[in-house]
């Protein structure tokens, strides 16, 4: 298979298999999108880590898919590989981008769609469609702006330069560098500890965040207040505030 989902400690792996740069071609967009929604309906996944291998996250669109494909064809397949990242962005649990190598192009518009990205130290990040006469077409024109701002995310657009794990955490665009060989540890154990926690609260934090970026703050308040009223009804939010009460601070247990 191009993409699997295996699952560990409540933590489901989304790996990517398409050596040697796993291109993100046709079927490897498709699978995600499936496996993104599989993930999204299992109440064993608790977490997420996208993970291309210890060599190389994804190095972009497969050139000579989209090199035959003509302006009809592309008007159709632009909205399904839109749709494919966006099931992963919406993955209503925490997710995280665990990055080794490149990752370029639809690479980096995957790592966009984590809620946060662990680099390896030899990673390296861009968006290089304006090379190829095109932009990005699987949400790195928005995306990368939400995170970075307008005038980082248009300078490497505009030049679809490279950049080096230090300079992406700076940015921004990454949230932590580690050594290479530790990226996928210290990614799951990110992962596992979330998957721990009470899960719809997670999911209340996830969709206030995300959808209150792209509204007004007023209709952001309204989203969170509806949700932390919520939250009042779960047995999560009793479990925790009796744990609080009796043992103290940071000792609850969540199923």
């Amino acid at each position: 298979m191009t993409v699997t989902l295996e699952v560990s400690e409540g933590v489901g792996t989304l790996r990517l298999d398409r050596p040697p740069m796993n291109a993100l071609d046709i079927a490897i967009q498709d699978r995600l999108r499936e496996l993104a929604e599989e993930a999204t309906r299992r109440d064993d996944v608790r977490a997420v880590v996208i993970y291309g291998g210890e060599k190389v996250f994804a190095a972009g669109a497969d050139i000579k898919e989209m090199q035959a494909m003509d302006h009809t064809a592309m008007v159709v397949r632009s909205r399904a590989l839109q749709e494919s990242f966006t099931a992963v962005a919406r993955i209503p649990k925490p997710v995280v981008a665990a990055v080794t190598g490149y990752a370029l192009g639809g690479g980096c518009e995957l790592a966009l769609c984590a809620d946060i990205r662990i680099a390896a130290d030899n990673a390296k990040l861009g968006q290089p469609e304006i090379l190829l006469g095109l932009i990005p077409g699987a949400g790195g024109t928005q995306r990368l702006s939400r995170l970075i701002g307008p005038a980082k995310a248009k300078d490497l657009i505009f030049t679809g330069r490279m950049v080096r794990a230090d300079e992406a955490l700076t940015l921004g665009l990454v949230d932590r560098v580690v050594a290479a060989e530790k990226v996928y540890e210290e990614a799951h154990a990110w992962a596992a500890k979330l998957a721990q926690g009470p899960a719809l609260a997670l999911r209340a934090a996830k969709e206030s965040i995300d959808t209150g970026l792209e509204t007004d703050i007023e209709t952001g308040l309204a989203i969170e207040r509806n949700w932390f009223a919520g939250l009042f009804a779960t047995e999560d939010r009793e479990r925790g505030m009796r744990s609080f009460v009796e043992e103290g601070p940071g000792k609850a247990k969540f199923l």
